[in-house]
């Protein structure tokens, strides 16, 4: 493998351990020599030069921070000797550099359906969507009760996605629950939907079809259980009638342009920002090469990075977009008393990452180096193709989900530490190093950590996009496909009456 620590750009004063280092271990690069003055945990930082007390720590190419206090070469580097520098809202100044990528030279398909209005789906599948939570047993029941009865070749199955929302909210809660609710019935990997409803909740569903707009009655069925006889067979009525349209679609080949996929990291390690996230940013690159779109989230996570992405604005309404962004999400956290920057998590520290501008630093890279065409609103549908930025928290279920009802097809989550967590959509899990791999394949669909055990990141891409392809055909499954990993989050921030 080489030496077992990576200095990532020649600016940084810090290198990453790619093992566990005992004290008095011998570090050389930069032409420098450097003698571990304590035991380092694998993923972590060494310092590489002597840092001075408020001086930054470079990693990336980047201050990820200051020192709180002198720090030695060959010390440990992580929170107990630096700090942020990060702090409230920010003015910005728009300076933009052109981020085209060039458009590629052939045409690729993918095996979809393609629905009545003109959008395309991977999968064949029929969702039980429920406006409020007190029916949420119900719709388990249902949706039970069809796989046994309609499932089928041509139906990938009937799910339902229980959640806690719907009745007693106000204000921006109800209508953020109405606008995921609503996005999900849209969703074309649904081939068919059936809405229930209690019958008395704020978003009964004569208000719900208000925020649902247009939609085809064919493929989308209505019940509310107040009024039903027997809800359970009502219920089943409707979805064999759903099942007998879903059957009507067939794989046909569809161009990688229409693909829309999201970007989502979680339980990240020291090694998120240099094996899994750059690759993500390399397919993220390819797919809008070929009209394709992507589409990153986790607001507080681009916190100390956000410039990077601001110069890569399409035009200066874009940046703009941007900028409100992330102040308004920053004000969010002060609204409520809490430190803007009270992230990373304890399993990211543990993993080696130190500060929010690391984190972020490594969190940016999922989008590559495309430009950034277009910024939405928590619960808003993408619009454009091309890179995308949506409003979100950092949380996993709930940014997973924003980006599920954002349009995305698929969503692809960069883990170092894991997680058995899935959407609705199939979520593509990559491990950031191969002890995860190995240890979670009940979990991992794609090992990034090859890249620290020499594989070649543009060959690497190049295999990660024909696996994506075949998990867009239906080729492949995802994990959280195979073992039921799909469930959905909404984003609450008001009063519960």
């Amino acid at each position: 493998m080489g030496a077992a620590y990576l200095q990532i750009t020649d600016l940084d004063n810090v290198v990453v351990t790619l093992k566990e280092y005992q004290a008095g271990e011998e570090l050389r690069a930069a032409g420098r020599s450097v003698v571990l003055k304590e035991n380092v945990p694998q993923g972590h930082k060494v310092a590489l030069e002597a840092i001075a007390e408020n001086e930054n720590v470079i990693k990336f190419g980047y201050p990820i921070g200051r020192a709180k206090a002198a720090i030695q070469p060959g010390e440990w580097v992580h929170t107990h000797n630096v700090k942020t520098n990060l702090e409230g809202t920010l003015e910005y100044t728009y300076e933009p550099k052109p981020a085209k990528i060039a458009a590629a030279s052939e045409e690729r398909t993918f095996q979809g359906y393609v629905r009545e209005n003109g959008e395309a789906g991977i999968r064949n599948e029929i969702w039980i969507i429920n406006t409020v939570g007190c029916i949420n047993k119900t719709c388990e029941i249902v949706a039970k009760l069809a796989n046994e009865q309609f499932k089928s070749d041509s139906i990938d199955g009937f799910y339902h996605y229980p959640h806690l929302f719907g009745c007693s909210q106000l204000g921006d809660d109800l209508h953020n629950t109405q606008k995921i609710l609503s996005n999900l019935v849209h969703h074309p990997n649904a081939a068919g939907i059936l809405v229930m409803g209690l019958g008395c909740e704020n978003n009964y569903i004569e208000l719900f079809k208000t925020v649902l707009g247009d939609y085809d009655d064919r493929r989308v069925k209505f019940l509310e259980v107040q009024t039903a006889d027997d809800e359970i067979d009502e219920a089943l009525v409707l979805l064999g009638e759903l099942a007998d349209y879903a059957g009507t679609f067939k794989r046909q080949p569809v161009p990688v342009s229409k693909l829309k996929v999201g970007l989502k990291c979680g339980g990240s390690d020291g090694f998120s920002g240099i094996t899994g996230n750059p690759l993500l940013g390399s397919f993220s690159d390819k797919l809008i090469a070929y009209g394709g779109s992507t589409v990153l989230t986790e607001t507080p996570e681009l916190f100390g990075a956000e410039r990077i992405l601001m110069e890569r604005a399409k035009d200066e309404g874009t940046f703009l977009k941007i900028v409100d962004l992330i102040n308004d999400f920053k004000e969010y956290f002060l609204k409520h008393g809490q430190n803007v920057y009270e992230n990373p998590s304890p399993g990211n520290k543990k993993g080696g990452i130190t500060t929010l501008e690391e984190k972020s630093l490594g969190n940016v890279q999922k989008g590559g180096f495309a430009e950034v065409v277009d910024v939405l609103s928590y619960g808003e549908r993408m619009k454009q193709q091309g890179l995308t930025l949506l409003q979100g928290p950092g949380n996993d279920l709930v940014s997973v989900t924003a980006l599920a009802a954002s349009g995305a097809h698929i969503v692809l989550f960069t883990t170092g530490r894991g997680t058995p967590f899935g959407g609705p959509v199939p979520t593509v899990k990559i491990s950031t190093n191969s002890e995860l791999y190995n240890k979670k394949k009940t979990w991992i669909d794609f090992n990034a950590g090859v890249l620290l055990e020499g594989k070649d990141k543009q060959e690497l891409t190049e295999e990660f996009f024909e696996y994506m392809l075949k998990v867009a055909s239906g080729e492949e499954r995802t994990n959280n496909e195979t073992f039921g990993f799909k469930e959905i989050s909404i984003f609450k921030d008001g009063v519960i009456l």
